[in-house]
């Protein structure tokens, strides 16, 4: 049975459709930051087995999904409500020569069977779920017995100082770099603090979790228990 928690409340800004998601993808494509896609990919996937099932939620433009399948060892899914985005990511993957299978649809309603994937990560997207208990009973349940999800957002903590230094290293120009500002700004006002994600993860079929914050960052680590 799906979670029904009650539905959270977020300020009603632009839909990552059209213009808006072709801005985004421009924004979070820079050389510095597709390099931290890369080093990420190796990071998370560190000590899964070849030939692992690996599922990006909301995942945009599709970098990391990108820089997850140039490792050449895994299957890689991912699935976004925009329908923009899933047309961006299906061509820069093609662009990239490698192979994701994109899907559009709800995280809170996701297409895939039960235990489908080894590994779910979602990045920077979670604070923008209308349904955030619901995102996590799905995310548990198509994860398989043993696998993780890692979930890395803004830290609702995050200060003004951490949000200059974050974006002067993202390597903008100069009218975007303020646009950015402008818009992490605005989005840290949803963002969790890792009191609260530690509540939604107790009241999830994960139950804990463990939290790390770096710079404007939050990661979380949940782990499906072993049957």
């Amino acid at each position: 049975m799906q979670a029904t928690g009650s539905q959270r409340w977020r300020f009603k800004g632009p839909e990552m459709e059209g213009a808006v998601a072709r801005w985004y993808a421009k924004v979070r494509g820079s050389g510095s930051q597709l390099e931290g896609y890369r080093s990420q990919a190796a990071q998370l996937t560190d000590g899964l087995p070849d030939g692992a099932a690996i599922l990006e939620v909301a995942p945009g433009p599709g970098y990391m999904a990108i820089e997850l399948a140039r490792l050449g060892r895994f299957h890689v899914t991912g699935l976004d409500i925009s329908r923009t985005f899933v047309q961006i990511a299906t061509e820069n993957t093609r662009q990239a020569g490698v192979s994701v299978d994109f899907h559009q649809g709800d995280v809170a309603v996701m297409p895939f069977a039960a235990e489908s994937f080894d590994l779910v990560i979602c990045q920077a997207a979670f604070k923008n779920f209308v349904h955030p208990a619901s995102a996590l009973f799905e995310i548990h349940r198509v994860l398989r017995a043993g696998g993780r999800a890692v979930i890395q957002d803004m830290n609702h903590g995050a200060s003004h100082e951490e949000i200059e230094k974050e974006v002067a290293g993202m390597k903008l120009g100069r009218i975007t770099t303020f646009t950015t500002k402008a818009t992490l700004e605005m989005l840290k006002r949803r963002a969790y603090t890792p009191a609260q994600f530690e509540r939604l993860a107790a009241e999830s079929p994960f139950r804990t979790c463990e939290i790390s914050t770096a710079g404007i960052g939050l990661e979380v680590r949940l782990t499906k228990a072993r049957a």
